[in-house]
């Protein structure tokens, strides 16, 4: 029997999968295809002080082995959040789970979290300094280590929760803004975010996504995802979670072997709704294969000779 428990910031979790923000709605939507209470835990959508209605379409574009999104962090706002989408969670998923949240001011970010201080099935929450699809904040504060640094420890003095910072891979050293987090109060880092792309329509000549760019998702991914997660992870003495193109259990093994503790699945849900419960379903197979009782054995695998 493979035991694929891991300790993420002090919380036990079944298994490492965890379905990521934006790609899974709140959760309860899933659970007409599957007890997502398989799950390790989930990142549920992006949440932001007030609601907002998103980019105006077209948000999304297709790409070979991935996918460019422009959706602009769509959301009804914290307080329905709370009064509205988390009692659905909770009729479906037992486990603690990751909120993630973005801001567009370090005061946001703030008000924002100390809002949801009052739902105890928050474990964690995921502090996304890296969107590329908004104007004014976002990506903006996840590309200067003094930027990241400043919302971090804001955020650490508005709960005593774990926070994972969320950084974006459109940076020349993702490692220097890992350390900065982890300075400023981080108890962990997720990484990465997706990359700015773009395409355009050869008939009109113009941009595809009515926002111009938008962050590439997928399969495309991975490569950049796991030298940035191998790299993270020797940065600093936190958790890291990985996530970017992850579609198969042997991906999350490759992820865990870099230096990721748990991982996130985003794309992929796009594609199959079963994704994640594929993985977690594979998982123990592709241990056995590779002589691995205990998947916390191959955390940082890479790592060590």
């Amino acid at each position: 029997m493979v035991d694929l428990h891991v300790d993420l910031c002090g919380i036990e979790l079944s298994n490492p999968v965890i379905p990521a923000s934006g790609t899974f709605g709140y959760g309860y939507e899933f659970a007409q295809w599957y007890d997502i209470d398989i799950l390790g835990s989930l990142s549920f959508k992006g949440t932001t002080r007030e609601p907002r209605y998103g980019n105006p379409t077209p948000r999304i574009a297709e790409c070979p082995s991935g996918m460019l999104n422009a959706v602009g962090l769509q959301n009804p706002g914290v307080e329905k959040v709370l009064s509205e989408e988390m009692p659905k969670l909770k009729e479906h998923f037992h486990k603690p789970v990751m909120a993630n949240v973005s801001g567009f001011s370090v005061e946001e970010y703030v008000t924002t979290v100390s809002k949801l201080e009052r739902e105890d099935q928050i474990g964690w929450y995921e502090i996304n300094i890296s969107c590329p699809n908004v104007h004014g904040g976002g990506m903006s504060f996840g590309t200067d280590p003094c930027q990241a640094a400043a919302v971090t420890e804001a955020v650490r003095k508005a709960t005593k929760k774990p926070i994972l910072i969320k950084l974006s891979p459109n940076v020349t050293d993702i490692a220097e803004i890992a350390r900065a987090c982890e300075a400023s109060g981080a108890d962990g880092i997720s990484l990465i975010n997706t990359l700015m792309g773009m395409r355009i329509d050869i008939h009109t000549g113009r941009p595809i996504l009515k926002n111009v760019t938008g962050g590439l998702s997928g399969p495309a991914v991975f490569p950049v995802a796991l030298r940035m997660v191998y790299q993270v992870s020797q940065a600093v003495k936190v958790p890291v979670v990985g996530m970017g193109g992850i579609t198969t259990a042997e991906d999350v093994v490759e992820m865990m072997l870099a230096g990721a503790t748990a991982v996130e699945v985003g794309a992929a849900n796009l594609i199959d709704p079963f994704a994640c419960k594929k993985i977690i379903e594979d998982l123990p197979g592709v241990l056995e294969g590779i002589g691995v009782k205990d998947i916390k054995e191959v955390i940082g695998g890479s790592h060590r000779g």
